[in-house]
């Protein structure tokens, strides 16, 4: 345990290992979002899981994340963000060792929640490490290669998901965590600093973090029942109007606290509000695409987990490209001309295999898609975070990424409802099931590029722009 030096002493002489340590640790938490989607047909099977027990087990985690991450921002701040980084891989790691060794559903999703739980507490507190270690360029590079991460651990969790899938088995893409949770618990405490508490002690808003999280587990278990109940049943519309209820009591609640959570004004501003709308749907239709091209391609076209994670790299990939094109457009044209573009490529290449899927289609068609999307990633943090001041950039930037992991917690259940039957154990899909999901998200890009139209803001990004870096 080491004192954080102050700002007129030498740089932190192991600024770069602990970069190298937090970068794993968040490596791990964005690869548990994308790792289980190949296994999922394999988890189905083994544990004898259904449609909704499968759909909970991806949105599970994504929710949790979502709904404290905001929270653990907060209390990083509070109780000073070296502590929340060892309790949040504390909690992250026996999570992932209890998920693997999970006999039913309800173990196996509680596992997840808790996975949940520990990347929204060490998330957050990670980055706040990184930007205090390090100053001028060296943040800019050491931003730059907590972004990769972000990027380059989605794409690897389908290929690491197949391997251990067809290897070892499912059990390993949470098995895995535990040796490396373990190492960086050992390694952390020796290299990060101590961090300062707030001077000011504004209460933690716990009512407003459990309102959210539960209004959206509310919308999604309302989501995930219209599949097996129809959209006009009471198991649909009762958890629906609950959510929407829990929502608007968590708006009133934020606009009476003296310390709330999210600060209702930001998402007034047009720019900030479109941005968070930018990055709901772009996750939602990447994450969505990576559930339904999963049992797409262990179900009717027969391929194994192995054969899955190897088909969909290109698709993972195509995100990072799309990026990084639309990070050097940006500049130039602004973000109007860079998430317009982006979504109607989106839904250009969803329309390929929900014409009619084979292999080949249905891989051009999401890598497509997923470069397009990635474009949408940048233009959502660039609308969202360009115009407003240094003070609330931190703020406007937790907005984005808790509607980064709200939107594949939501996306998953839609597609999962319209696909209905063609969601299920084993990989026994039907296609016409997950076509017609497929169309769904084909017209969801196009509206979106329509909103984004007229919704984004002209011109190019003001000088001095600020930038952020979503995980």
């Amino acid at each position: 345990m080491r004192p954080h030096p102050p700002a007129h002493e030498p740089p932190d002489p192991l600024r770069w290992r602990i970069l190298a340590l937090l970068s794993a640790a968040q490596f791990m938490l964005v690869l548990d979002v994308t790792v289980v989607t190949v296994a999922l047909p394999d988890i189905g099977a083994g544990l004898a899981l259904g449609r909704t027990q499968l759909t909970w087990v991806v949105t599970a985690y994504t929710l949790m994340f979502g709904g404290l991450m905001l929270l653990g921002g907060r209390a990083a701040d509070l109780v000073g963000a070296r502590r929340l980084v060892l309790a949040g891989l504390a909690v992250f790691t026996a999570a992932s060792l209890t998920a693997g060794l999970a006999g039913d559903a309800a173990v196996l999703i509680g596992a997840r929640m808790l996975q949940g739980v520990g990347a929204a507490l060490l998330s957050p507190a990670a980055l706040s490490v990184v930007a205090t270690t390090f100053h001028g360029q060296e943040r800019n590079r050491a931003l730059g290669v907590w972004a990769a991460v972000g990027g380059t651990g989605s794409a690897v969790g389908v290929l690491v998901g197949g391997l251990l899938t067809a290897g070892p088995g499912w059990e390993w893409i949470f098995h895995v965590n535990v040796p490396i949770g373990l190492a960086l618990l050992a390694l952390l405490p020796g290299a990060l600093p101590v961090t300062a508490r707030a001077t000011r002690r504004d209460p933690l808003d716990i009512p407003g973090a459990l309102l959210v999280t539960s209004a959206t587990a509310a919308t999604i278990y309302g989501l995930t029942n219209a599949g097996d109940d129809g959209w006009g049943a009471p198991g649909t519309l009762v958890p629906l109007a609950a959510g929407l209820a829990l929502y608007v009591a968590f708006g009133l609640l934020q606009h009476r606290s003296p310390a709330p959570l999210m600060r209702l004004a930001l998402l007034a501003r047009r720019p900030v509000l479109t941005g968070a709308f930018l990055m709901l749907v772009a996750t939602a239709l990447l994450i969505s695409s990576f559930f339904l091209g999963s049992f797409y391609l262990q179900g009717p076209e027969g391929h194994g987990p192995l054969a899955t994670g190897a088909l969909f790299l290109p698709v993972a990939v195509g995100t990072v490209v799309g990026a990084q094109l639309a990070g050097h457009a940006m500049g130039r044209v602004g973000p109007r001309w860079v998430a317009v573009p982006g979504l109607l490529t989106a839904a250009g290449g969803l329309a390929i295999p929900a014409a009619g899927a084979g292999t080949v289609s249905l891989v051009v068609g999401l890598s497509v898609a997923a470069a397009g999307l990635g474009a949408g990633f940048v233009a959502a943090t660039t609308t969202a975070l360009a115009r407003v001041e240094p003070a609330e950039a931190g703020l406007t930037s937790g907005i984005v990424n808790t509607c980064h992991e709200f939107g594949g917690a939501i996306g998953v259940p839609v597609v999962s409802s319209i696909a209905g039957a063609g969601i299920a154990a084993g990989g026994a899909a039907a296609p016409d099931g997950l076509a017609d999901a497929l169309t769904f998200t084909t017209l969801t890009a196009a509206a979106a590029a329509v909103a984004a139209l007229i919704l984004v803001p002209a011109g190019r990004l003001p000088a001095g722009a600020a930038t952020a870096h979503v995980h």
